[in-house]
């Protein structure tokens, strides 16, 4: 089983923390799961606002393959609503060079109205489009080597892509897939599906089974296993791993609340985003409390041995699936996070990489 190492550069929750010492942080803690034997780097893009703050998440990964040794450089993700697809599938292969192969390229079409009123010409509602026709001439890009466009948004002439793609990124594309427009644009372009721990795995199953069945129709092979990504907390003393956990965690789901408005009624007929307003009004009727329910229940936090358990409850219902899981959140202390860290790569890890 493949299990990376998320990143969302947060300082949510922290008093006082300054950005430079939250990059300090996540730089020491991307380093020591190289060291420890995570597979891959999964760093987000986010823009402006304490619930996460990766403008560039491939300038990151170069600065971090220069001081890592052997783990994988993955994109989770690049938001292509907000990015040139030309300049993206150049930056890709420089960096996929650069790293010999080591790179996983993640995309993903963003859902804040707070970033993305930023983007000049870049309209919301326009995004389910724009990440549409922006995947398929970047994914084929990193394939054939040349990108071209005839689309309204980016009409692109055809261009050789250099340094040219010399590997194969069938396998190590991804796409953050929840609404059904965005699983068949992951299917469409053959990609991975990004699966963030929302809500309970088995509320998930139903759009998963919908991926698959898309994948295979347009690909004509079967689907690849999905990637999750949650937020992990392990500790020896059960109760300590409760208590901890529970608060940060919702600490970080007040931070993703207000940096996506999802109480608001903003999305509410957005084109694109039916399926957001349709969560926003369940917040705005049932609150709070009743969303953190499930949000505790999709991720991993406890002892060791209850952690293993979790995931093993996941593979049950979902089937095979890699993981992506992010330590430093909702105000962790930074020695907790590393024993965190540490305690999961030497107990946790070797289980779950022995799982075929």
């Amino acid at each position: 089983m493949d299990v990376g190492f998320h990143q969302i550069f947060s300082s949510y929750g922290w008093d006082g923390i300054t950005d430079a010492e939250v990059y300090d942080q996540e730089v020491r803690f991307a380093r020591l799961a190289d060291e420890l034997g995570f597979s891959c780097l999964w760093p987000t893009e986010h823009h402006f606002h304490d619930y996460s703050f990766c403008p560039d998440n491939t300038q990151y990964l170069a600065y971090m393959a220069g001081v890592t040794e052997r783990i994988d450089l993955g994109t989770a993700a690049v938001i292509l609503p907000w990015n040139d697809p030309l300049r993206v599938a150049e930056k890709i292969s420089m960096l996929d060079q650069l790293t010999g192969g080591r790179v996983r390229f993640g995309m993903g079409r963003g859902l804040s109205r707070f970033e993305f009123e930023a983007f000049r010409g870049v309209e919301m509602g326009e995004s389910r489009e724009r990440f549409d026709e922006a995947s398929l001439m970047v994914t084929t890009a990193l394939e054939t080597g040349f990108i071209e466009g005839d689309g309204p948004f980016y009409p692109q002439v055809r261009k050789e892509i250099r340094p040219r793609p010399t590997r194969s990124f069938v396998g190590r594309t991804y796409a953050v897939a929840n609404s059904p427009d965005s699983i068949e644009a992951c299917a469409a372009c053959g990609a991975n599906i990004i699966m963030f721990a929302e809500s309970n795995w088995e509320k998930r199953l139903p759009a998963l089974e919908r991926y698959r069945e898309r994948f295979e129709h347009h690909q004509g092979r079967p689907a690849p296993m999905p990637l999750t990504a949650d937020f992990a907390y392990c500790h020896e003393d059960a109760d300590t791993a409760v208590e901890v956990a529970q608060e940060a965690l919702a600490n970080y789901l007040s931070s993703l609340l207000e940096h996506y408005e999802l109480t608001g009624s903003h999305l509410d007929g957005l084109k694109g985003y039916t399926g957001y307003g349709k969560q926003a009004e369940y917040l705005r009727e049932h609150g709070f409390e009743k969303f953190i329910d499930g949000f505790l229940a999709a991720n991993s936090y406890g002892t060791p041995g209850q952690m293993i358990d979790r995931f093993r409850a996941r593979r049950e219902i979902i089937g095979p699936f890699e993981l992506a899981t992010c330590f430093r959140f909702g105000g962790l202390d930074p020695e907790a996070v590393e024993a965190s860290i540490r305690l999961f790569a030497a107990e946790v890890l070797p289980e779950l990489a022995s799982w075929d």
